[in-house]
């Protein structure tokens, strides 16, 4: 029954690429506030603030997780290593690399042979984000295509509704607080995820799917993926509130590390899906 359970919730959708379901969904969930609260103990063993310094510096390897996923997308990896490049193993790979990368420059740093550790740190997610793009760009010359105005349709998307949104909450909310560039950068990310998304489904010729269980069912309600725009509005909104709330009466540090989660979670998968569709993979 165990095996069964594994293998029918777990094992068999990363193998197949099948759609999430509910359980599955609760569990990564689950495992990404864990990891979350894990972290967050371990930079703080190892004297290592968590701060805007880190969560900026964190986020080309963010950009690296999207885009990896979408080399593993092309089938350039015909190895059974291509299981470490499909979500939500990859959230895995990603860590490893990060938390090399993070070590290793904050050795550097406390060795004197740089002034912040982020430069190493960051530097390292910008180089394997180059050679990710890299590989990406010749797939696309040599087997696809490169598909520029797919890319500036989601982009303008993106930039457009996020502009929107952030208006909304500063003038119409007042919260001038929505102006930090991490609120700002959250919801660039999720409005990348919601542009990408209706694009693919509902415009681009091949018509992907939506796999997440809440989005597929919220598009199949509503007949069009541009409802995704809602319900990405519904979440942020209150999100934004509550973990400014938070920031005022909590942790300064988990509450980058929270924030820095909510990032991932949209702009990951936003990037992957803008750069599959820019590929026609």
């Amino acid at each position: 029954m165990i095996r069964e359970f594994l293998y029918k919730y777990y094992i068999d959708p990363i193998r197949y690429g099948q759609a999430y379901t509910l359980v599955d969904t609760l569990t990564y969930a689950l495992i990404l506030i864990a990891a979350v609260y894990i972290v967050y103990r371990g930079l703080r063993r190892y004297k290592i603030a968590v701060d805007d310094e880190l969560v900026l510096a964190t986020l080309p390897f963010v950009v690296l997780g999207g885009l990896l996923r979408v080399v593993e997308d092309t089938g350039m990896i015909t190895s059974d290593f291509r299981f470490l490049l499909i979500t939500p193993l990859i959230f895995f790979t990603v860590f490893v690399v990060a938390a090399v990368a993070l070590f290793a420059g904050k050795l550097a740093e406390n060795a004197g042979l740089v002034a912040r550790y982020s430069r190493v740190y960051g530097g390292v997610g910008i180089v394997a984000c180059l050679l990710s793009t890299a590989a990406l760009v010749w797939f696309g010359l040599s087997e696809t295509t490169i598909a520029l105005d797919v890319l500036v349709a989601i982009l303008a998307l993106a930039s457009v509704s996020s502009l929107a949104l952030w208006a909304l909450l500063v003038y119409g909310a007042k919260w001038d607080y929505a102006s930090n560039i991490l609120y700002k950068l959250l919801i660039f990310g999720h409005m990348l995820d919601a542009s990408a998304t209706s694009y693919g489904i509902d415009i681009h010729p091949i018509h992907y799917v939506e796999q997440h269980v809440v989005g597929s069912n919220l598009i199949e309600a509503t007949g069009t993926a541009f409802s995704m725009f809602l319900l990405k509005i519904a979440v942020l909104i209150p999100a934004i509130y509550i973990l400014e709330m938070y920031k005022k009466e909590g942790s300064p540090g988990l509450w980058h590390l929270i924030l820095l989660a909510m990032i991932v979670v949209g702009m990951a998968p936003g990037i992957r899906d803008m750069v599959r569709m820019v590929l026609y993979v």
